[in-house]
């Protein structure tokens, strides 16, 4: 009898582990920031290669994934992270939740857009550009600026809206370029000669241009392909790269220790780097890490340089990573509102 009741018990286990199985192969769940359009266009690109597998996807803002991330920590929900940025994966916090993993393809991806250890790679990126819109220039009879200093101008007062660096990753990249171009003590005291002229802080890195586009305000400060997309809309924007430099972030892509379907994961981790999404890359991102992602003639008649790095502010991402929480914390205190 005993032998009976193990041997029933042992076929039970086994049934309801093929089924766990069988309930997560084929869907994985991803967690991002990318932009909304963005994803959508990956996706459906993804899923005509992998027809078998299913992507849940969590979007949320830099700042509030990685609240989320945190929140989770004891149970996390994703296998894997997707289009995040690195300021914010380089946290010990978000590396040790991260399992090394090195995707088909990984050799031929620049060492600065990959981590030594395989915990995460980058496929894309972005930096910053203003979204001027020459009607509303023109209506109210206003510079055309070309820099950051430009922006003190005080005709430019309540014309400018910016990304909020507490919540968005191009507001973070933002502000963090400038404190390291002047240094802290210059770059706080520009921030707040800046606020004087800032209408409000936006917590998406890519509305601030789109209010621009709309002629709600003269000048957004965004991303540069956010410009470029407003102008290829037929909105009247032009795209500006402060002549002092671009602070840039790149997006990164990582496995999670705790996934529940890690072969799927892997794939989809695998697909980033093929040359079919290097395609959509070059149509929808201003840098990319991954070989055949070239920008199309659209693109840079908007205004995309043909040669991204030489209007790049070289950063240092590590000394990013390891003062966001100050830095956040005193932009709350003497910018925020």
């Amino acid at each position: 009898m005993r032998t009976w009741t193990g041997m029933i018990r042992r076929l039970i286990a086994l049934l309801l582990s093929s089924f766990c199985l069988a309930a997560q192969a084929g869907e994985i769940t991803a967690y991002t920031s990318l932009e909304e359009d963005d994803v959508k266009v990956y996706l459906d690109a993804f899923n005509k290669a992998k027809p078998g597998i299913k992507v849940n996807v969590l979007r949320l803002s830099t700042g509030d994934l990685a609240a989320r991330m945190l929140a989770e920590k004891g149970n996390p929900r994703h296998d894997v992270i997707w289009g995040w940025a690195v300021t914010q994966m380089v946290d010990p916090r978000f590396l040790e939740m991260a399992e090394p993993y090195k995707p088909v393809g990984i050799d031929k991806v620049n060492a600065a857009f990959k981590d030594p250890e395989g915990r995460w790679f980058a496929t894309t990126g972005y930096f910053a550009g203003f979204c001027v819109n020459t009607e509303v220039l023109k209506k109210n009879n206003l510079p055309m600026p070309t820099s950051w200093q430009d922006l003190l101008n005080p005709v430019y007062k309540g014309q400018i809206v910016m990304p909020n660096a507490a919540s968005s990753g191009t507001g973070y990249a933002q502000v963090v370029s400038i404190l390291q171009m002047k240094g802290e003590e210059k770059g706080w005291q520009y921030l707040k000669d800046l606020d004087k002229n800032i209408a409000q802080y936006i917590k998406s890195g890519s509305r601030p241009c789109k209010a621009a586009a709309t002629g709600e305000y003269a000048i957004g400060i965004s991303f540069a392909f956010s410009g470029v997309k407003q102008i290829m809309e037929g909105y009247p924007i032009k795209l500006v790269i402060p002549s002092e430099g671009a602070g840039y972030e790149t997006e990164v892509n990582a496995l999670m220790k705790t996934a529940k379907n890690k072969e799927d994961a892997k794939q989809f981790l695998d697909w980033l780097l093929t040359l079919e999404a290097a395609k959509l890359y070059g149509e929808r991102s201003e840098m990319s890490s991954v070989p055949g992602a070239k920008a199309s003639e659209a693109v840079l008649k908007a205004g995309l340089p043909p040669d991204v790095s030489v209007v790049l502010y070289k950063m240092d991402f590590a000394s990013s990573a390891k003062n966001k929480d100050r830095i956040i914390a005193e932009w709350k205190q003497k910018i925020e509102r």
